[in-house]
Protein backbone atom coordinates (compact mmCIF):
# COMPACT_ATOMS: atom_id res chain seq x y z
CA UNK A 1 0.00 0.00 0.00
CA UNK A 2 1.46 3.47 -1.05
CA UNK A 3 -0.12 6.52 0.67
CA UNK A 4 0.57 10.36 0.37
CA UNK A 5 -0.15 12.37 3.27
CA UNK A 6 -0.49 16.26 2.21
CA UNK A 7 0.70 18.34 4.85
CA UNK A 8 2.21 17.56 8.12
CA UNK A 9 0.39 19.61 11.00
CA UNK A 10 -1.49 17.01 13.32
CA UNK A 11 -3.88 15.50 11.38
CA UNK A 12 -1.71 14.65 8.66
CA UNK A 13 1.65 13.26 11.69
CA UNK A 14 -1.03 11.42 13.60
CA UNK A 15 -2.26 9.77 10.09
CA UNK A 16 0.89 8.70 9.08
CA UNK A 17 1.90 7.71 12.48
CA UNK A 18 -1.36 5.35 13.04
CA UNK A 19 -1.24 4.11 9.53
CA UNK A 20 2.35 3.19 9.97
CA UNK A 21 1.30 1.27 13.55
CA UNK A 22 -1.55 -0.54 11.81
CA UNK A 23 -0.25 -1.55 8.40
CA UNK A 24 3.69 -1.83 9.15
CA UNK A 25 4.60 -2.49 5.66
CA UNK A 26 2.78 0.84 4.11
CA UNK A 27 4.69 2.87 2.03
CA UNK A 28 3.65 6.62 3.60
CA UNK A 29 5.21 9.40 2.04
CA UNK A 30 4.47 12.91 3.79
CA UNK A 31 4.73 16.00 1.86
CA UNK A 32 5.55 19.58 3.62
CA UNK A 33 6.03 22.96 1.63
CA UNK A 34 7.76 23.77 5.36
CA UNK A 35 11.03 23.16 7.25
CA UNK A 36 8.77 21.85 10.26
CA UNK A 37 6.24 19.79 11.44
CA UNK A 38 3.38 19.22 14.04
CA UNK A 39 4.15 23.04 15.48
CA UNK A 40 1.72 23.87 18.39
CA UNK A 41 0.82 27.12 17.32
CA UNK A 42 -1.88 27.37 20.39
CA UNK A 43 1.41 28.00 21.96
CA UNK A 44 2.38 31.17 20.71
CA UNK A 45 0.93 33.56 23.03
CA UNK A 46 2.74 32.23 25.47
CA UNK A 47 5.73 32.36 23.86
CA UNK A 48 5.06 35.95 23.03
CA UNK A 49 4.84 36.21 26.78
CA UNK A 50 7.77 34.43 28.11
CA UNK A 51 5.85 31.55 29.10
CA UNK A 52 7.52 28.50 26.93
CA UNK A 53 10.47 26.13 28.50
CA UNK A 54 12.10 25.58 25.18
CA UNK A 55 10.89 26.57 21.46
CA UNK A 56 11.55 23.12 20.43
CA UNK A 57 9.33 21.53 22.82
CA UNK A 58 6.48 23.02 20.83
CA UNK A 59 6.81 20.81 18.31
CA UNK A 60 6.15 17.11 19.38
CA UNK A 61 7.39 15.13 16.25
CA UNK A 62 10.20 16.37 13.67
CA UNK A 63 11.07 15.27 10.20
CA UNK A 64 13.51 12.77 11.98
CA UNK A 65 11.78 11.47 14.42
CA UNK A 66 8.81 10.34 11.76
CA UNK A 67 11.84 9.30 9.72
CA UNK A 68 12.71 6.85 12.20
CA UNK A 69 9.14 5.66 12.61
CA UNK A 70 9.27 4.14 9.32
CA UNK A 71 7.58 7.67 7.16
CA UNK A 72 9.10 9.34 4.21
CA UNK A 73 9.36 12.61 4.80
CA UNK A 74 9.86 15.08 1.92
CA UNK A 75 9.81 18.62 3.20
CA UNK A 76 9.89 21.58 1.52
CA UNK A 77 8.04 20.31 -1.33
CA UNK A 78 5.01 21.07 -2.32
CA UNK A 79 1.93 19.14 -4.14
CA UNK A 80 1.19 21.26 -7.11
CA UNK A 81 -1.58 19.82 -8.72
CA UNK A 82 -3.42 16.46 -7.33
CA UNK A 83 -6.21 13.86 -9.65
CA UNK A 84 -7.55 12.56 -6.82
CA UNK A 85 -9.72 10.02 -9.21
CA UNK A 86 -6.33 8.56 -10.43
CA UNK A 87 -4.58 8.76 -7.35
CA UNK A 88 -1.99 11.05 -9.10
CA UNK A 89 -0.04 14.13 -7.64
CA UNK A 90 2.59 16.45 -9.35
CA UNK A 91 4.80 17.32 -6.87
CA UNK A 92 7.94 20.41 -6.88
CA UNK A 93 10.96 20.71 -4.64
CA UNK A 94 10.84 23.93 -3.39
CA UNK A 95 14.72 23.77 -2.92
CA UNK A 96 15.74 22.98 -6.49
CA UNK A 97 12.01 24.05 -8.60
CA UNK A 98 12.23 20.04 -9.50
CA UNK A 99 9.03 18.50 -10.81
CA UNK A 100 8.21 15.03 -10.86
CA UNK A 101 4.74 13.01 -10.69
CA UNK A 102 3.49 9.64 -8.39
CA UNK A 103 0.31 7.43 -7.99
CA UNK A 104 -0.47 6.42 -5.22
CA UNK A 105 -2.82 3.43 -3.82
CA UNK A 106 -4.88 6.10 -1.21
CA UNK A 107 -4.33 9.98 -0.29
CA UNK A 108 -4.68 11.75 2.52
CA UNK A 109 -5.61 15.52 2.57
CA UNK A 110 -4.31 17.25 6.12
CA UNK A 111 -3.38 20.52 4.19
CA UNK A 112 -5.11 22.53 7.28
CA UNK A 113 -5.88 25.69 7.23
CA UNK A 114 -4.88 29.57 6.44
CA UNK A 115 -5.38 32.42 8.02
CA UNK A 116 -8.67 34.45 6.99
CA UNK A 117 -6.85 38.10 5.07
CA UNK A 118 -9.54 40.56 3.85
CA UNK A 119 -9.07 42.44 0.93
CA UNK A 120 -9.11 45.74 2.79
CA UNK A 121 -7.02 48.66 1.53
CA UNK A 122 -3.07 48.11 3.24
CA UNK A 123 -3.48 44.75 3.97
CA UNK A 124 -0.32 44.28 2.30
CA UNK A 125 1.63 46.80 5.13
CA UNK A 126 5.25 45.19 6.44
CA UNK A 127 3.73 46.50 9.92
CA UNK A 128 1.12 43.85 10.19
CA UNK A 129 1.45 40.57 11.46
CA UNK A 130 -0.02 37.02 11.93
CA UNK A 131 -0.69 34.74 14.33
CA UNK A 132 -0.58 31.11 12.61
CA UNK A 133 2.80 29.20 11.36
CA UNK A 134 5.77 28.82 12.92
CA UNK A 135 7.55 31.55 10.54
CA UNK A 136 4.67 33.81 11.88
CA UNK A 137 5.48 33.32 15.15
CA UNK A 138 9.25 34.12 14.84
CA UNK A 139 8.43 37.28 13.16
CA UNK A 140 6.18 38.46 16.11
CA UNK A 141 8.41 37.46 18.83
CA UNK A 142 11.14 39.23 17.29
CA UNK A 143 9.12 42.02 17.11
CA UNK A 144 7.03 42.27 20.03
CA UNK A 145 10.02 42.75 22.45
CA UNK A 146 11.08 46.12 21.43
CA UNK A 147 7.32 47.76 20.57
CA UNK A 148 5.16 49.94 22.79
CA UNK A 149 1.87 49.92 21.23
CA UNK A 150 0.27 47.27 19.47
CA UNK A 151 -3.36 46.95 17.53
CA UNK A 152 -4.83 43.29 17.78
CA UNK A 153 -7.39 42.38 15.31
CA UNK A 154 -9.77 39.87 16.33
CA UNK A 155 -11.49 39.10 19.67
CA UNK A 156 -11.58 35.14 19.93
CA UNK A 157 -9.07 33.01 21.36
CA UNK A 158 -6.22 34.01 19.30
CA UNK A 159 -6.99 37.87 19.64
CA UNK A 160 -7.88 37.48 23.21
CA UNK A 161 -4.41 35.74 24.44
CA UNK A 162 -2.72 37.53 22.16
CA UNK A 163 -3.89 41.01 24.01
CA UNK A 164 -3.63 39.56 27.05
CA UNK A 165 0.16 38.46 26.89
CA UNK A 166 1.17 41.95 25.14
CA UNK A 167 -0.47 43.79 27.80
CA UNK A 168 1.09 41.87 30.69
CA UNK A 169 4.42 42.92 29.06
CA UNK A 170 3.27 46.53 29.11
CA UNK A 171 2.40 47.19 26.05
CA UNK A 172 -0.17 49.84 25.07
CA UNK A 173 -3.21 47.14 23.59
CA UNK A 174 -6.15 48.08 21.56
CA UNK A 175 -8.40 44.88 21.12
CA UNK A 176 -11.00 45.68 17.54
CA UNK A 177 -13.25 43.44 16.72
CA UNK A 178 -16.78 43.58 14.40
CA UNK A 179 -18.81 41.85 16.80
CA UNK A 180 -20.25 43.49 19.50
CA UNK A 181 -18.26 42.07 22.80
CA UNK A 182 -14.77 39.77 23.50
CA UNK A 183 -15.70 36.18 22.36
CA UNK A 184 -18.76 36.65 21.28
CA UNK A 185 -18.40 33.42 19.12
CA UNK A 186 -17.28 31.60 22.04
CA UNK A 187 -18.91 32.30 25.54
CA UNK A 188 -22.05 34.06 26.48
CA UNK A 189 -22.33 38.18 27.00
CA UNK A 190 -21.96 37.52 30.96
CA UNK A 191 -19.06 35.55 30.47
CA UNK A 192 -17.45 38.24 27.76
CA UNK A 193 -18.53 41.02 30.60
CA UNK A 194 -16.47 39.66 33.23
CA UNK A 195 -13.53 39.50 30.61
CA UNK A 196 -14.02 42.86 29.04
CA UNK A 197 -13.71 43.83 32.52
CA UNK A 198 -10.10 42.34 32.35
CA UNK A 199 -9.22 43.92 29.70
CA UNK A 200 -9.85 47.26 31.05
CA UNK A 201 -8.34 46.86 34.28
CA UNK A 202 -5.08 46.17 32.53
CA UNK A 203 -5.20 49.34 30.40
CA UNK A 204 -6.37 47.72 27.34
CA UNK A 205 -8.49 49.93 24.54
CA UNK A 206 -11.67 47.40 23.67
CA UNK A 207 -12.90 48.74 20.38
CA UNK A 208 -15.89 46.22 19.90
CA UNK A 209 -18.61 46.42 17.27
CA UNK A 210 -16.20 48.04 15.15
CA UNK A 211 -15.29 46.61 11.46
CA UNK A 212 -11.74 47.23 10.40
CA UNK A 213 -11.78 49.44 6.71
CA UNK A 214 -8.71 50.17 6.24
CA UNK A 215 -4.72 50.09 7.17
CA UNK A 216 -1.84 53.21 6.70
CA UNK A 217 1.43 53.02 7.03
CA UNK A 218 2.86 56.04 9.51
CA UNK A 219 6.56 57.76 9.85
CA UNK A 220 6.44 55.36 12.81
CA UNK A 221 4.03 52.58 12.58
CA UNK A 222 0.40 52.12 11.23
CA UNK A 223 -2.89 53.96 11.80
CA UNK A 224 -6.06 51.40 11.86
CA UNK A 225 -9.26 52.45 9.87
CA UNK A 226 -12.57 51.45 11.28
CA UNK A 227 -16.31 52.35 10.13
CA UNK A 228 -16.22 54.33 13.67
CA UNK A 229 -12.60 55.69 14.72
CA UNK A 230 -9.10 55.65 13.73
CA UNK A 231 -6.18 53.85 15.65
CA UNK A 232 -2.40 54.34 15.54
CA UNK A 233 0.36 51.81 17.05
CA UNK A 234 3.29 50.31 15.79
CA UNK A 235 2.47 46.89 14.55
CA UNK A 236 -0.78 45.79 13.72
CA UNK A 237 -1.43 41.83 14.47
CA UNK A 238 -4.47 39.96 12.41
CA UNK A 239 -5.95 37.22 14.35
CA UNK A 240 -9.73 37.28 12.97
CA UNK A 241 -9.76 33.49 12.41
CA UNK A 242 -8.89 30.65 9.56
CA UNK A 243 -10.48 29.11 6.53
CA UNK A 244 -9.58 25.86 5.16
CA UNK A 245 -6.65 25.15 2.91
CA UNK A 246 -8.11 23.26 0.10
CA UNK A 247 -8.07 25.33 -3.07
CA UNK A 248 -5.54 22.48 -4.82
CA UNK A 249 -8.77 19.33 -4.23
CA UNK A 250 -12.30 21.39 -3.47
CA UNK A 251 -13.28 21.41 -6.96
CA UNK A 252 -12.65 17.26 -7.19
CA UNK A 253 -14.74 16.62 -3.96
CA UNK A 254 -18.04 17.21 -1.77
CA UNK A 255 -17.54 20.38 0.65
CA UNK A 256 -19.22 22.84 2.20
CA UNK A 257 -19.73 26.22 0.93
CA UNK A 258 -16.17 27.92 2.44
CA UNK A 259 -14.59 24.58 0.78
CA UNK A 260 -14.11 22.53 4.19
CA UNK A 261 -13.78 18.92 2.46
CA UNK A 262 -17.17 16.42 3.33
CA UNK A 263 -16.45 13.08 4.56
CA UNK A 264 -18.11 9.95 5.85
CA UNK A 265 -17.87 8.82 9.80
CA UNK A 266 -15.23 7.01 8.77
CA UNK A 267 -13.13 10.03 7.39
CA UNK A 268 -13.57 8.93 3.44
CA UNK A 269 -13.64 11.51 0.94
CA UNK A 270 -16.05 11.35 -1.80
CA UNK A 271 -14.23 9.46 -4.17
CA UNK A 272 -12.59 6.14 -2.97
CA UNK A 273 -9.50 5.68 -1.32
CA UNK A 274 -9.40 9.45 -0.44
CA UNK A 275 -9.31 10.54 3.14
CA UNK A 276 -9.80 14.22 4.74
CA UNK A 277 -8.77 15.17 8.57
CA UNK A 278 -8.29 18.47 10.43
CA UNK A 279 -8.83 21.98 9.29
CA UNK A 280 -8.81 20.81 6.16
CA UNK A 281 -12.33 19.07 6.54
CA UNK A 282 -15.66 19.24 7.48
CA UNK A 283 -16.60 17.78 11.44
CA UNK A 284 -19.85 16.09 12.41
CA UNK A 285 -20.77 18.60 15.40
CA UNK A 286 -22.56 16.72 18.25
CA UNK A 287 -24.72 19.93 19.88
CA UNK A 288 -26.35 20.60 16.22
CA UNK A 289 -26.25 16.95 14.37
CA UNK A 290 -24.66 18.62 11.64
CA UNK A 291 -21.53 18.83 10.10
CA UNK A 292 -20.02 22.16 10.75
CA UNK A 293 -16.27 23.89 10.12
CA UNK A 294 -14.74 23.88 13.84
CA UNK A 295 -10.41 24.06 13.14
CA UNK A 296 -9.18 22.58 16.60
CA UNK A 297 -6.14 20.35 17.33
CA UNK A 298 -7.98 18.39 19.14
CA UNK A 299 -10.26 17.79 16.19
CA UNK A 300 -7.12 17.15 14.09
CA UNK A 301 -5.68 14.68 16.16
CA UNK A 302 -8.35 12.18 16.66
CA UNK A 303 -9.36 12.85 12.67
CA UNK A 304 -6.03 12.13 11.94
CA UNK A 305 -6.03 8.57 14.18
CA UNK A 306 -9.03 7.87 12.95
CA UNK A 307 -7.75 7.56 9.50
CA UNK A 308 -5.06 5.53 10.00
CA UNK A 309 -7.11 3.02 12.43
CA UNK A 310 -9.67 2.79 8.90
CA UNK A 311 -6.70 2.79 6.19
CA UNK A 312 -7.67 -1.21 5.09
CA UNK A 313 -11.20 -1.24 5.90
CA UNK A 314 -14.01 1.24 7.36
CA UNK A 315 -14.25 0.01 11.22
CA UNK A 316 -14.08 2.81 13.73
CA UNK A 317 -16.33 6.09 13.13
CA UNK A 318 -15.70 9.38 14.12
CA UNK A 319 -17.82 10.48 17.43
CA UNK A 320 -18.56 13.80 16.28
CA UNK A 321 -17.08 16.88 18.18
CA UNK A 322 -18.33 19.57 20.76
CA UNK A 323 -15.94 21.76 20.14
CA UNK A 324 -14.81 21.70 23.83
CA UNK A 325 -11.86 24.07 24.68
CA UNK A 326 -10.69 26.34 27.17
CA UNK A 327 -7.80 29.75 27.80
CA UNK A 328 -7.02 31.10 30.45
CA UNK A 329 -6.98 35.56 30.49
CA UNK A 330 -5.67 37.35 33.52
CA UNK A 331 -5.45 34.29 36.00
CA UNK A 332 -9.13 33.42 35.14
CA UNK A 333 -9.48 29.97 33.82
CA UNK A 334 -12.68 29.48 31.05
CA UNK A 335 -14.01 26.03 29.73
CA UNK A 336 -16.26 25.79 27.40
CA UNK A 337 -18.31 22.78 25.16
CA UNK A 338 -20.69 23.28 22.56
CA UNK A 339 -23.13 25.84 22.26
CA UNK A 340 -22.42 28.36 25.38
CA UNK A 341 -25.24 30.66 24.65
CA UNK A 342 -28.98 30.75 23.61
CA UNK A 343 -28.52 33.07 20.79
CA UNK A 344 -25.42 30.87 19.22
CA UNK A 345 -28.04 28.15 19.85
CA UNK A 346 -31.04 29.55 17.69
CA UNK A 347 -28.39 30.82 15.42
CA UNK A 348 -27.97 27.51 14.32
CA UNK A 349 -31.86 26.51 14.18
CA UNK A 350 -32.27 25.51 18.01
CA UNK A 351 -35.12 26.01 20.27
CA UNK A 352 -32.85 26.39 23.43
CA UNK A 353 -32.54 27.64 26.94
CA UNK A 354 -29.68 28.32 29.55
CA UNK A 355 -29.60 28.68 33.22
CA UNK A 356 -26.11 30.25 34.84
CA UNK A 357 -25.28 29.97 38.64
CA UNK A 358 -22.94 31.46 40.42
CA UNK A 359 -21.16 29.50 43.91
CA UNK A 360 -17.79 28.61 45.51
CA UNK A 361 -16.44 25.75 44.27
CA UNK A 362 -15.48 23.96 47.47
CA UNK A 363 -17.04 24.59 51.35
CA UNK A 364 -16.52 28.04 53.08
CA UNK A 365 -15.19 26.64 55.95
CA UNK A 366 -12.27 26.30 53.98
CA UNK A 367 -9.40 28.83 54.31
CA UNK A 368 -9.88 29.58 51.18
CA UNK A 369 -12.20 29.00 48.39
CA UNK A 370 -13.12 31.10 44.88
CA UNK A 371 -16.12 31.76 42.94
CA UNK A 372 -17.18 29.70 39.98
CA UNK A 373 -19.67 31.18 37.07
CA UNK A 374 -21.16 27.75 35.43
CA UNK A 375 -24.10 27.86 32.39
CA UNK A 376 -25.99 24.94 30.95
CA UNK A 377 -27.54 25.18 27.88
CA UNK A 378 -30.27 22.77 26.11
CA UNK A 379 -32.72 21.80 23.40
CA UNK A 380 -35.84 22.62 25.47
CA UNK A 381 -38.23 19.84 23.51
CA UNK A 382 -35.63 17.02 24.09
CA UNK A 383 -34.04 18.40 27.48
CA UNK A 384 -30.88 17.26 25.51
CA UNK A 385 -27.79 19.21 26.54
CA UNK A 386 -25.92 21.13 23.84
CA UNK A 387 -23.50 23.39 25.89
CA UNK A 388 -21.76 24.58 28.68
CA UNK A 389 -19.26 27.13 30.00
CA UNK A 390 -17.48 27.33 33.21
CA UNK A 391 -15.29 30.42 34.59
CA UNK A 392 -13.15 31.04 37.94
CA UNK A 393 -9.80 32.30 39.29
CA UNK A 394 -9.64 28.44 40.23
CA UNK A 395 -9.03 25.83 37.20
CA UNK A 396 -12.73 24.84 36.49
CA UNK A 397 -11.77 23.78 32.93
CA UNK A 398 -11.81 20.05 33.18
CA UNK A 399 -15.33 20.28 34.02
CA UNK A 400 -15.90 21.35 30.33
CA UNK A 401 -14.44 17.74 29.22
CA UNK A 402 -17.10 16.34 31.93
CA UNK A 403 -19.90 17.98 29.95
CA UNK A 404 -18.25 17.30 26.86
CA UNK A 405 -18.64 13.68 27.22
CA UNK A 406 -22.28 14.09 28.35
CA UNK A 407 -23.53 16.12 25.01
CA UNK A 408 -21.48 13.48 23.07
CA UNK A 409 -23.45 10.74 24.40
CA UNK A 410 -26.69 12.63 24.07
CA UNK A 411 -27.49 13.13 28.38
CA UNK A 412 -30.23 15.29 29.04
CA UNK A 413 -30.17 17.71 31.98
CA UNK A 414 -32.00 15.57 34.11
CA UNK A 415 -29.71 12.42 34.00
CA UNK A 416 -26.68 15.21 34.12
CA UNK A 417 -28.34 16.24 38.04
CA UNK A 418 -27.92 12.31 39.29
CA UNK A 419 -25.16 11.64 38.09
CA UNK A 420 -22.08 10.61 40.42
CA UNK A 421 -19.58 13.22 41.43
CA UNK A 422 -17.70 13.39 44.05
CA UNK A 423 -17.47 15.18 47.29
CA UNK A 424 -13.97 15.30 49.50
CA UNK A 425 -14.03 19.58 51.38
CA UNK A 426 -10.21 19.89 49.14
CA UNK A 427 -11.89 20.23 46.08
CA UNK A 428 -15.74 20.01 45.89
CA UNK A 429 -18.97 20.88 47.71
CA UNK A 430 -21.23 18.53 48.74
CA UNK A 431 -23.08 19.16 45.32
CA UNK A 432 -20.44 19.34 42.31
CA UNK A 433 -21.02 23.03 40.57
CA UNK A 434 -21.51 20.88 37.35
CA UNK A 435 -24.43 19.04 39.47
CA UNK A 436 -25.58 22.19 40.68
CA UNK A 437 -25.74 24.01 37.27
CA UNK A 438 -28.00 20.73 36.04
CA UNK A 439 -30.24 20.86 38.76
CA UNK A 440 -31.08 24.63 38.57
CA UNK A 441 -31.73 23.80 34.97
CA UNK A 442 -34.00 20.78 35.52
CA UNK A 443 -35.89 23.43 37.85
CA UNK A 444 -36.43 25.92 35.55
CA UNK A 445 -36.75 23.49 32.45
Amino acid sequence: MKVAVIGSTHAGVFAAKQIKAEVPDAEVHVFEKNQTVSFLSCGIALWIGDHVSSTERMFYESPESLETQGIQMHMQTEVTQADLTDKRLKIKNLTNDEMREEQFDKIIITSGSKAVIPPIPGIDSDKIYMSKSWDDANRLKAQTEDVKRAIVIGAGYIGAELAEQLSLAGKQITLIDALDRVLAKNVSPKLSEIIARKYEEHGVTLAMNEKVVGFEDTADGIRVKTDRAEYEADIAILGIGFIPNTDLVADQLDTLPNGAIKTDKYMQTSLPDVYAAGDASAVFYNPTQAYDYIPLATNAVRQGMLIGRNISQPKVAYPGTQATSAVELYETAIGTTGLTSVANAEAKGISADAVTIEEDYRPDFMLSTERVVASLVWEKETRRIIGAEFLSAHDVTQAANVVSVAIENQMTIDQLALSDFFFQPNFSQPINYISSVAMAAVAKA
